[in-house]
């Protein structure tokens, strides 16, 4: 959901939207001093992240009742409340879509690691190798800026910190549907 719905916010950006360049937030509001919004992107974008947020927050019920393991459902809880974080605080609410954002790159990562305690191999070795390609990316933009932006831009290197966290998703979710039985 939340990849189809960045494709579609970036299809209906009316101002030249660039995945090099724009960073994936600037599809619900570009960040101060431009502050600027553009309809239906802004829309599509932060009701996804507000639906997707909300839809992990249930889906970590049911995990936990599951599993009941915090070690997974706490990181995948403050993902899920990064994400309705970003869509409840588009860019131009700075300092809070800020902060949302790096709780869902930071806390998306180790959900995919620390995931790995309720998976079994080969899908355990995907989502450790997700969650640590998304965390470095994360690190390298964060604390190495000039390792990556010039090459692929501030939105690429953001892509690199999101698109694996959101394969991981989906495949958890796939694994799941596979691996729990109904109860007789």
């Amino acid at each position: 959901m939340v990849l189809m719905g960045i494709i579609t916010a970036e299809a209906m950006y009316l101002a030249g939207y660039s995945t090099t360049r724009s960073q994936i937030s600037d599809l619900g509001s570009t960040v101060p001093p431009a502050r600027l919004i553009y309809q239906p992107s802004a829309n599509i974008f932060n009701g996804t992240m507000l639906a997707a947020g909300f839809m992990v927050l249930i889906g970590v019920w049911y995990v936990h009742q599951f599993f009941r393991k915090w070690l997974v459902s706490i990181p995948l809880s403050l993902f899920g409340l990064g994400l309705v974080g970003i869509g409840f605080f588009p860019g131009n609410h700075a300092p809070y879509h800020g902060m949302s954002a790096m709780l869902a790159f930071q806390s998306g990562g180790v959900s995919a690691i620390t995931a790995a305690t309720v998976s079994s191999a080969p899908f355990r070795y995907f989502g450790i190798s997700f969650g640590f390609i998304a965390l470095t990316a994360w690190f390298t933009a964060v604390f190495s800026p000039n390792l990556l932006f010039p090459f692929i831009g501030d939105g690429g290197t953001e892509r690199w910190v999101a698109y694996p966290i959101m394969l991981w998703l989906i495949g958890f979710g796939g694994y799941l549907m596979s691996e729990i039985k109904p109860m007789p």
